[in-house]
């Protein structure tokens, strides 16, 4: 079905219903406003997130919710008081939140949800809502986490930084490419640093820390998990090296992502899917 615009706020009702004549699934993008390093905005992970989503509903046709920008992010608070701008949202409230969306899209007729997740902290605790939305209605619902990280996965042959220069890391090749691709206004390429994540200084001396991520080595194996935040092992917020970034590969990130993404959504619409409970007394 073509319209005018995907997103679901831009749509009247008639539109809505005449749409979920064809098709059942919608997807809400997920993200933060959270610090990224003194050259990026923190919007990032939102713009990120929302040029995903757009772009995969105009190839599939299927629409989505505007973007929560508000997310999980108690790790990039750095000092009280010193400014950083980072929005957290404590994570059984962002959950509540979470459910709420979905509910209101089930109880509407979608049958099929689809967070887009743009932020690596949202995966550590989205399982139980995942598992407590399906058990409610019986709706199918998925979350994808469209960015690098450890994982570049269909960017291969895009990212020019080696892995000691973690192209999917915060504020990195990746990201800086990304939001140069949405907007390169808002990228200040003469604030951008290099920067390798050290391991904090209350650690063990035994224990290796590499990247932002919460595994943590130890006598060459990963089995530990720690509750770290970025000020401990990066001063500037950035992971990584920006410096190869372009908006060029930007766009060729995008389009891959995008793509991918919808290619998903096909599938999907192929899932037979009986939702038992519909109706949301409890939404007051």
């Amino acid at each position: 079905m073509d319209l005018p615009s995907y997103n679901i706020a831009d749509l009247a009702p008639p539109d809505i219903q005449a749409y979920l004549e064809e098709k059942q699934t919608i997807m809400i993008p997920i993200a933060a406003v959270e610090q990224h390093g003194p050259h990026l905005p923190l919007s990032t992970d939102s713009l990120q997130a929302e040029e995903v989503t757009m772009r995969a509903a105009q190839i599939a046709k299927v629409l989505y919710t505007p973007c929560v920008w508000m997310g999980y992010s108690p790790q990039h608070m750095y000092e009280p008081g010193g400014g950083t701008g980072t929005v957290t949202i404590r994570s059984q409230i962002l959950l509540e939140l979470y459910h709420d969306i979905a509910r209101s899209m089930i109880y509407h007729g979608f049958d099929k949800i689809v967070f887009v997740n743009n932020q690596g902290s949202t995966t550590k605790i989205i399982d139980p809502l995942l598992r407590r939305i399906r058990y409610e209605t019986g709706a199918f619902v998925v979350m994808t986490k469209l960015y690098g990280e450890r994982y570049v996965g269909l960017l291969e042959g895009i990212m020019e930084n080696p892995p000691e220069e973690t192209p999917g890391w915060h504020s990195s090749e990746l990201e800086t490419s990304q939001v140069m691709a949405h907007d390169p206004s808002l990228v200040h390429m003469d604030r951008a640093v290099k920067q390798t994540a050290h391991k904090p200084d209350w650690f063990p001396d035994g224990f290796v820390k590499k990247d932002g991520a919460p595994d943590v080595e130890f006598q060459g194996y990963q089995y530990f998990m720690f509750a770290t935040d970025h000020i401990d092992f990066t001063p500037t917020g950035i992971i990584g090296n920006p410096f190869r970034a372009t908006a060029e590969k930007g766009e060729l990130t995008y389009t891959r992502f995008a793509e991918h993404l919808a290619a998903a959504l096909d599938e999907f619409e192929t899932v037979d899917v009986h939702v038992h409970t519909r109706d949301w007394p409890e939404r007051a």
